[in-house]
């Protein structure tokens, strides 16, 4: 009986929780407001004045002989104020004939008399509504913040379901199909997609259907991204951007709203192209029946997105274009036709698309006449195009720091060792029989490859600690290999336990240095015998370990699908091929020993080798184009670590 997990409970699954309610005391901040007003109401001198008396000359006179007039304010404007004995208040206009009689008559009874040059200030009054009013205002803008809050809360949990795809329309990015170099039968298929959206009559008179979508697979760093933002560039429609993993939140349901949100928002702009990149986030291949585990938040969201791109209410004028580096993992219906259409490989750039991206990455620096970028991209193999466009930042990078703005050839060739060994430290200094023990191995791992003729030839040996490594033998292709033979393979090996073998010849014994290049070697080997079926005790089967296609790495669902019997003998196997190996080396080495201390005195001596000078040592011409390439191809670049 199979045991399997059972699932929780409903209850015990996470839900969406409505937002807190805003604060019932928000309530008394209005009475706050009304005892404020009424504080500053009885507080403010302008708001406690009494209306004032209106009174006309004559009875002003009157009042005055009376002696009922305790003070009286005259203005230049003919208008008067003032307070009567019974302490309220009054106005009147004194007219202009009125003179010194009137003066003095105020005088004679005791009146107190003012001048002034202007009424009651507007500004003052102005100013006591607007203090007034200020409890309100503040009162009024707390309010709004606390209830605005919780709707944004309340806002926040109901409008999760909005699609986070960046729309560009009317602003479309700088980057142009001739900013891609390379990948032309790549971008033939997505101008093919673009020149669809733009003039459709023109396809629809032979009777041709758009594709529903375009994903596009590699490794990284090849340029998928970029291929989508020249699309952007050069189409003459709306371009919506999202990434796979904006649809996936803590909220159930969210992905498969948005990707609704996002393809009714595609609808109203169309024709549009929609870029979702890495898509394996949302697009990975759903759980079978007899699997234990099952996300249930992603299949949702991989079915809403299936259900856009080809279900009952397909989407018209939309075409979708993906970018993943890992398509072993996408679910089989949505790689089928009518919703993927096309599956456009980008692998990494070939000699000659390696020197023309190079030319891009150049445009704007100063480069010396010295400078050959063809030969840079064959030093170059196994670079992505994101690894070069670092490698021309790298080597600008040195030229700075050696005070130039002219980027030189030797520039490149340092920012190259910078990015694969690492920096040199100057600090690492090796002891006298160390620096002669990494001596002997490199030159070991040098010979070895000149004197093979299917290895790939030697560019550069130097015993100058770098990163981990305390030498290189660097070996450059000549020619741009897609398949290996078994004699390249086994010289391979041979090449690569070249620095052992020449450290038994000439030290008597192994050392640490080794471990790296044992640990490749075992690698080779082992692929030699599983994979490739190159063992004749096993026989032509393969038993691949599996894992990612563009990612690298191994142990896959099934990674010892054989017997012990099976795995006794690929051991036996891969120490059989590693000991031929090593024997191969010795033999070369013992064959042409003088020539191998040769090369150590010139290491010791002059630390850096130039593979021209290893090939004039063993008496062999330097390996050029066009002679000895073969049928075979070279794998990109190797480096022999001591």
């Amino acid at each position: 009986m199979t045991k399997r997990a059972s699932p929780p409970p409903a209850s015990d699954k996470p839900g969406a929780t409505a937002p807190p309610p805003p604060p019932a005391w928000r309530h008394y901040l209005w009475v706050l407001a009304i005892a404020l007003f009424l504080v500053l109401y009885f507080v403010l001198p302008t708001t406690r004045a009494t209306s004032p008396v209106s009174l006309t000359y004559s009875q002003f006179l009157t009042d005055v002989t009376a002696h009922h007039v305790k003070t009286v304010t005259i203005y230049t404007t003919g208008a008067a104020s003032g307070t009567l004995t019974n302490g309220s208040s009054y106005t009147t206009a004194i007219p202009p004939q009125a003179g010194q009689a009137f003066l003095d008559t105020l005088q004679s009874n005791g009146v107190g008399v003012t001048a002034t040059a202007s009424g009651t200030s507007f500004g003052a009054d102005v100013l006591s509504v607007a203090i007034l009013i200020l409890p309100f205002l503040v009162i009024g803008y707390i309010w709004y913040r606390l209830s605005k809050g919780a709707a944004s809360q309340l806002q926040g949990a109901m409008g999760v379901g909005r699609s986070r795809a960046k729309i560009f329309d009317e602003e479309q990015p700088k980057t142009t199909f001739s900013d891609v170099a390379g990948y032309e039968g790549a971008k033939l298929e997505i101008r093919e997609v673009v020149d669809f959206l733009r003039r459709p009559d023109r396809y629809a008179r032979a009777g041709a259907m758009a594709p529903r979508g375009i994903i596009m697979v590699g490794p990284p760093g090849t340029g998928k991204t970029l291929l989508a933002r020249a699309v952007a560039g050069e189409a003459d429609v709306p371009f919506f951007s999202v990434t796979g993993s904006s649809f996936v939140e803590m909220f159930v349901g969210v992905g498969a709203a948005r990707v609704r949100d996002l393809f009714q928002e595609a609808r109203k702009r169309s024709p549009c192209i929609v870029f979702v990149d890495e898509i394996d986030a949302i697009g990975q291949r759903r759980a079978g029946s007899g699997s234990v585990v099952a996300n249930d938040e992603r299949e949702q969201t991989l079915n809403q997105l299936l259900s856009e791109m080809d279900g009952f209410d397909p989407a018209t004028g939309i075409v979708v274009l993906a970018a993943t580096n890992r398509p072993e993992v996408l679910d089989p219906a949505l790689l089928r036709p009518g919703r993927f259409d096309r599956q456009v490989t980008v692998p990494l750039p070939t000699l000659a698309e390696r020197t023309a991206i190079l030319r891009v990455h150049c445009r704007g620096k100063r480069l010396d006449h010295s400078v050959d970028l063809g030969i840079v991209a064959r030093g170059t193999p196994g670079f992505s195009g994101a690894d070069l466009a670092n490698l021309v930042n790298e080597a600008a990078i040195v030229a700075v720091r050696e005070g130039r703005e002219l980027i030189v050839a030797a520039d490149f060739d340092q920012a190259r060792d910078r990015i694969l060994l690492g920096r040199r430290e100057g600090s690492n200094v090796l002891l006298p029989e160390e620096k002669h023990a990494v001596a002997v191995h490199e030159a070991g791992h040098a010979l070895v490859a000149a004197l093979s003729d299917k290895a790939d030839p030697v560019a550069k040996v130097t015993i100058l600690p770098a990163g981990q490594s305390l030498g290189v033998t660097e070996q450059l292709p000549l020619v741009e290999r897609h398949l290996y033979g078994e004699d390249y393979l086994r010289q391979a090996l041979a090449v690569r336990l070249g620095g052992r073998a020449a450290e038994l010849l000439k030290l008597g014994q192994g050392s640490t240095g080794a471990a790296n290049d044992l640990a490749t070697a075992t690698d080779l080997a082992t692929k030699m015998v599983r994979e490739f079926g190159l063992s004749s005790e096993l026989g032509p089967v393969g038993y691949p370990e599996g894992g990612s296609v563009f990612l690298g790495g191994g142990a896959g669902l099934s990674s010892r699908p054989f017997a012990e019997q099976t795995q006794a003998v690929i051991d036996r196997e891969v120490s059989e091929l590693l000991r031929q190996a090593e024997r191969t080396a010795l033999e070369v080495l013992r064959t042409h020993e003088p020539q191998l201390d040769r090369l150590v005195d010139l290491l010791l001596a002059s630390e850096t080798v130039d593979g021209s000078t290893v090939y004039d040592i063993v008496g062999r011409p330097e390996p050029s184009f066009g002679a000895g390439t073969g049928l075979t191809v070279a794998p990109g670049r190797f480096a022999e670590e001591a």
